[in-house]
């Protein structure tokens, strides 16, 4: 199944410089319906509100809710529980992968990364496009 790059896809990161670099390298693969969130709880209204999302990037490390508490919510949520969702990280811990596993992550990038990178983890978790 080809992705449709007109899919909307939302990154979520407190840092506005992560979100930019994750905005341009989803613009190279050719998205361009892409919405942002500074934190998990301002992501979860979001992806409450009733848009659809095709896909979710977020980062772990954030406050007052961590990427690993938003994809709890997420994976709790009947509307939102099949919605991929890239786990994006400085550490490579494995207890970070293995609770981010736990939790239903559909895959996880260790920063930094480029865009081979994240259009590799992207195909792997939606297939080509």
């Amino acid at each position: 199944m080809a992705v449709d790059s007109e899919m909307r896809i939302l990154i979520v990161d407190d840092y506005k410089t992560m979100l930019r670099i994750i905005r341009n390298l989803l613009r190279q693969l050719g998205f361009n319906n892409i919405d942002e969130a500074m934190d998990g709880s301002q992501a979860l209204q979001q992806l409450r509100s009733g848009t659809e999302y095709g896909l979710i990037i977020s980062d772990w490390n954030m406050e007052p809710m961590t990427g690993l508490q938003l994809l709890r919510e997420v994976r709790a949520d009947a509307k939102l529980k099949g919605t991929p969702f890239i786990m994006v990280t400085a550490e490579s811990k494995s207890e970070n992968v293995i609770a981010a596993k736990e939790a239903g992550v559909s895959n996880y990038i260790v920063k930094p990364f480029n865009a081979e990178t994240l259009k590799s983890k992207m195909v792997s978790v939606l297939g080509d496009f």
